[in-house]
């Protein structure tokens, strides 16, 4: 074998390894998210007062009252955590946080004092950054093998449970 021809085949066999490690890879990214939602709203919720205050002074959520946002807020941060460690309806629990992570950031000026686009670019919200990254990925690969997702996937493979498909007129 030529040298060009053992690098490459090197190269595939430690892609294959790598590959290897994603479904781990996206559960811990799933967990790290989920973890940094859920202490989130477990301090709304233990201080219910206090996140009354927040939304009412600090927090300037748009369309909504602040008494049903800090309820909102509260509750998504505290049930949606749950869907994404465990990958139920993961994309779709991805984008949804995704989007909420988008809102916080906006609804939270004090997050970037020179300038939204400043802090987007500098060094402004980085947890929320690496959050949408990370939030990002679980939308583009899924929940992985390590998911409820995929354990009904496999479950209705196993089962024969496909979709039936639309008979055809005629």
């Amino acid at each position: 074998m030529r040298p060009l021809e053992r690098c490459l085949s090197a190269y595939d066999r430690l892609t294959q390894y790598a590959a290897a490690a994603e479904p781990v890879a996206l559960l811990l990214l799933r967990c790290w998210v989920a973890l940094a939602f859920w202490k989130a709203g477990l301090v709304k919720f233990a201080d219910p007062s206090g996140t009354a205050y927040l939304f009412e002074n600090v927090y300037h959520v748009p369309l909504l009252p602040a008494d049903f946002a800090a309820m909102l807020g509260t509750w998504i941060e505290l049930i949606t955590p749950w869907l994404l460690a465990l990958g139920i309806l993961a994309r779709p629990t991805a984008a949804f946080l995704f989007v909420y992570n988008i809102m916080c950031v906006i609804s939270y000026p004090d997050l970037w004092p020179h300038g939204l686009w400043h802090g987007f670019i500098g060094n402004g919200f980085v947890d929320h950054k690496i959050w949408g990254m990370m939030l990002l990925v679980v939308i583009a690969r899924g929940g992985g093998i390590l998911s409820v997702d995929a354990a009904m996937l496999w479950l209705r493979r196993t089962l024969g449970m496909q979709r039936a498909e639309t008979p055809t007129p005629g």
